[in-house]
């Protein structure tokens, strides 16, 4: 039986504008804008379609034209998108200022129609694993970790915004994987930033089993339950677009992991994922297995 990952989440389309030179706030400032299919699960499910791995994504979109898009680029990308529920009304957007080199700015998510998504009946008798995106309500989280524990598949849950981990702080428990920044894990945990490592403690002490925290430029931090924690510096990029590199990190990171790669050694992946992301004006790379054939990962620095 073929072992999917079912990915349940966020599907929009992105609205991303880069200034030419740098930003001057309170103005208008020259640029360029671009449309392209996004959300956090959809991204996820795109990019673990192109590493070939077996992927369901299960979203909401609307009616609209940005609907229709956004499955079609994204079943392109090999992903099944039966899953995804057509609603009447607006497809969700996302919508980001970028500078002119390549880093956030700022972004407005307009995702209220994720909240018409139904998990009633969440199919996964034939999954390895299912991954939840933040842009999910706390009972929409609730009720898929619970088919994940009824059906005995491992759940990871990336939180995608400090707002959405605030909203989501109460119900993350009992993951397998959980891949927050630093101020979404505080946002999580309610201890301040620096003190990351006391909320790893505390999210373990939740049944969280691996804890992924993200620091962007400076790397990451494995950190698994009962061993000390590994950092795992970035691979140089040169940084066209940041749009969508956490979102391959992960994706790259499952793909790895279904091959029973060590997570460690997944991590790995993930980071050459993302530096091929944002050396790249997509927010899901089309070349993305090539181009991280072509990366190599710094050896792992111990705490």
């Amino acid at each position: 039986m073929q072992r999917w990952v079912v990915v349940v989440g966020g599907a929009n389309m992105d609205v991303v504008a880069r200034t030419s030179s740098p930003l001057v706030p309170n103005t208008s400032n020259p640029g360029r804008t671009r449309l392209s299919p996004g959300g956090v699960g959809r991204n996820v499910a795109a990019c673990l379609g192109l590493l070939g791995a077996p992927v369901r994504l299960v979203s909401v979109v609307g009616t609209d034209a940005f609907g229709d898009e956004v499955l079609r680029v994204t079943a392109r990308c090999g992903a099944d998108v039966s899953g995804v529920r057509r609603v009447a009304g607006r497809t969700g957007t996302y919508t980001a200022l970028l500078d002119d080199r390549g880093e956030l700015v700022a972004a407005v998510s307009d995702m209220s129609v994720t909240d018409e998504l139904e998990l009633g009946a969440l199919h996964l008798g034939d999954a390895a694993l299912v991954v939840l995106d933040g842009n999910l309500s706390p009972a929409q989280v609730d009720r898929a970790l619970a088919a994940a524990r009824s059906a005995g598949v491992p759940a990871a849950l990336e939180p995608v915004s400090v707002a959405k981990a605030s909203r989501l702080a109460a119900v993350v428990r009992d993951l397998f994987l959980l891949t927050p920044n630093r101020d979404e894990l505080a946002a999580l945990t309610g201890r301040g930033s620096d003190d990351w490592r006391g909320s790893v403690a505390d999210l373990h002490a939740r049944g969280v089993e691996h804890v992924w925290v993200r620091e962007g430029a400076d790397g990451s931090w494995w950190c698994a339950s009962g061993v000390p924690p590994v950092h795992l510096p970035v691979v140089p990029a040169t940084v066209v677009d940041v749009t969508g590199a956490g979102d391959a990190m992960l994706a790259a990171w499952v793909d790895a992991w279904l091959r029973d790669t060590d997570p460690v050694d997944a991590a790995r992946a993930g980071h050459r994922a993302a530096a091929a992301t944002v050396a790249s004006p997509h927010a899901v790379r089309p070349d993305l297995a090539a181009a991280m054939a072509d990366l190599t990962s710094p050896n792992q620095m111990e705490p």
